[in-house]
């Protein structure tokens, strides 16, 4: 017996962020005599008429896609579009879908075109017996990080800075600090420094005034940003502070209440020195991780607009 917990499971998404994507598949009809286009042309067809009938198909289609594809997932089809297009003998159908989640639709746009093709293949089979269906394919797809991941700069420099009396004090271990390492270093950020320091006004307005005279592009906080007396992160480095991000703040915090709900406590802050940018997450690992998945590599793309680029 297999015991593997790796196979047979869904992608696990549930770290992703929720944007817009869309695909775009075709499939084509090939028939064999002229004769059926213009049955199909004219409207007469015994079974009906192909373009309506095989449209339906494939709008039912595409949304039973998970209920055939087993790992698919199920998400909400926010839009189908269907498109004919006739050269010659060939018929050509043009499938585009729309959702905003955290999942690609391209499975979902090439099924949709293939159950149209299939009902145009059952429809006009009793009139033609050399109907032939070619090319399902994707032809576009939209959508994911892969759209958004910043190109500008891969020179960026980063502090990461943990801020808790007991880690200091060598009583815990740090995990979030490392969390934090682990997702900027895959988006290709290099760590200038890493340190521990306790929860004191003094030190966190330190460390962020000599990296940003360093030239660092960013300082990162993890810790201090709860409702206890020695959560002091945000009060240190709100004075410090010359501009805030309410976006980025908004991002952490409506990222993390999606999966847990004391993410609303969190008094997460981002904001900028110079051209230094400066956030302040959760101390809790998993508030830090969460944190980091909800605005990287996005993020990245402030480096443009701090070093004057126009937005694309």
């Amino acid at each position: 017996m297999n015991n593997s917990t790796d196979q047979n499971n869904m992608v696990d998404i549930t770290n992703k962020n929720t944007t817009l994507r869309t695909a775009v598949a075709q499939a084509v009809v090939k028939v064999s005599k002229q004769e059926t286009i213009t049955a199909i042309e004219n409207d007469t067809v015994p079974k009906g008429n192909v373009f309506a009938m095989s449209k339906a198909a494939g709008l039912l289609g595409v949304k039973r896609t998970p209920d055939i594809l087993p790992d698919c997932h199920p998400l909400p089809i926010e839009f189908t579009g269907i498109e004919y297009k006739i050269d010659g003998l060939e018929i050509t159908v043009l499938f585009t879908v729309k959702t905003i989640y955290k999942t690609g639709v391209e499975v979902e746009a090439m099924h949709g075109a293939s159950v149209v093709a299939l009902n145009m293949y059952d429809m006009l089979k009793p009139i033609d017996k050399g109907i032939e269906i070619h090319a399902i394919k994707l032809l576009q797809k939209k959508g994911g990080k892969s759209d958004f991941k910043d190109q500008f700069r891969k020179d960026l420099r980063a502090a990461v800075v943990v801020c808790s009396d007991t880690i200091s004090a060598g009583h815990k271990e740090d995990k979030a600090g490392k969390a934090i390492i682990n997702k900027l270093e895959a988006c290709d950020v290099k760590i200038s420094e890493y340190v521990i320091i306790p929860d004191e006004v003094e030190d966190i307005q330190q460390k962020v005034k000599s990296y940003q005279e360093q030239g660092l592009d960013m300082v990162i906080y993890t810790g201090g940003t709860g409702l206890s007396g020695r959560d002091v992160t945000p009060e240190a480095l709100l004075p410090i502070l010359e501009r805030r991000i309410p976006g980025i703040e908004e991002a952490i915090r409506s990222y993390g209440q999606g999966r847990m709900p004391f993410a609303m406590l969190s008094r997460s802050i981002a904001g900028t020195l110079g051209d230094t940018l400066v956030l302040a997450l959760p101390g809790s690992t998993n508030g830090a991780k969460e944190s980091m998945d909800a605005i990287f590599p996005a993020v990245l793309h402030s480096f443009r607009i701090l070093k004057g680029a126009r937005h694309d």
